[in-house]
């Protein structure tokens, strides 16, 4: 049952290592006759990869850190402190996963435009920091800081420890899986972002990789497909990697919140 997922994951790894017209030669085989790296060296050369792939890197990494930050401290408030209004606060956050991105590209657009940020990266950490997979990490966190006992913080409050101390020192340390969670899924949407880049970078050194997938074309835009699933080979790896190391406290994180299943 596992092949039919595993096996594009494997024709892209192999098929990086073969030429075009052994890609696309009958018989197929499953392994390259005659691996070469001829594809991974033009895919830096073709155009500044490397940039790129810095480009998305830092951006995936600041996004899911802003992310883990505010929606920890937007979940504790929603589960921990008691104010009027608490629910219908909440449901208002909850509609924002109700919003295809579609539907604000344009004027998140000229709002940019207005402040002369278009054509830099400022629009993807931002919009993507307080935008839906910051919304349905605050659920993830808020689910898991529900289940807390409230002796934790009762023994907290008695050794003179206010609310950020009580977030910071005692549930933070608690919530690893569930942060491990929210870091996987922001992680991996910010990574595969390709619409807002497209809206607001033009300049080919600020592309991520998504975009820069698109662009190895010949010079009668055509595919090249050995290069193309070279870089998509390497672009995939980081998810794996990522997702391999913290698997454990990823299913962990989602059970405990509820999400798992």
């Amino acid at each position: 049952m596992a092949i039919p997922f595993l096996f594009p994951t494997w024709w892209m790894i192999t098929s990086s290592f073969k030429s075009v017209s052994e890609i696309f030669a009958f018989p197929p085989s499953l392994v390259p006759l005659s691996p070469t790296l001829q594809a991974f060296v033009k895919a830096f050369t073709f155009q500044p990869f490397a940039h790129q792939y810095f480009n998305s890197a830092y951006i995936a990494v600041v996004v899911t850190l802003t992310t883990m930050i505010i929606s920890s401290m937007a979940g504790y408030a929603f589960a921990r402190i008691r104010f009027r209004g608490q629910n219908v606060l909440f449901l208002v956050v909850l509609v924002g996963l109700l919003i295809p991105s579609e539907v604000t590209i344009v004027p998140l657009f000229q709002m940019f435009n207005g402040l002369g940020l278009v054509n830099t990266h400022w629009p993807l950490i931002l919009v993507t920091s307080f935008g839906a997979p910051s919304v349905l990490a605050t659920f993830i966190m808020r689910q898991f800081f529900i289940s807390l006992p409230g002796e934790l913080e009762e023994a907290a409050r008695l050794d003179g420890l206010g609310r950020p101390a009580i977030w910071w020192r005692i549930a933070m340390p608690l919530a690893r899986p569930a942060l491990a969670a929210v870091a996987i899924f922001t992680f991996l949407n910010v990574w595969n972002l390709y619409l807002e880049p497209t809206v607001y970078l033009t300049s080919p050194e600020l592309f991520t990789l998504p975009q820069a997938l698109t662009r190895f074309v010949d010079a009668y835009s055509g595919p090249m497909w050995n290069v193309q699933l070279a870089a998509a080979t390497l672009t995939a790896l980081p998810v794996l990697i990522v997702f391999v190391i913290a698997q454990r406290q990823f299913v962990q994180g989602l059970a405990q919140t509820g999400l798992k299943g």
